[in-house]
């Protein structure tokens, strides 16, 4: 898989307002997959994939701030995040 080329799809369709896009890149940011790991940008992709209603992106939100080092750690915004995903259907592993 290419993955730079993966992320050059997505943020065409990131651009054109594509939700699951946006979650995506939040996921190559994160791991990095075809750009340098970045956790600042993956959260920055999951949050304007959230703000559309994306339950993973909420999920995902949520074990950030759970996880995050002392500048990201917050449990309370965790909680929410996660109570949004479960809101929409998402199952907790």
């Amino acid at each position: 898989m290419d993955f730079k080329e993966a992320v050059r799809l997505f943020r065409l369709a990131a651009e054109q307002g594509e939700a699951k896009a946006k979650f995506n890149l939040g996921v190559m940011y994160a791991e990095g997959q075809g750009v340098p790991q970045e956790f600042k940008e993956a959260m920055e992709w999951y949050y304007l994939a959230a703000m559309q209603g994306d339950a993973d992106a909420y999920h995902n939100l949520g074990v950030m701030y759970a996880t995050g080092d002392e500048t990201l750690k917050d449990n309370v915004l965790a909680e929410v995040w996660f109570t949004l995903a479960a809101a929409q259907g998402r199952k907790m592993p």
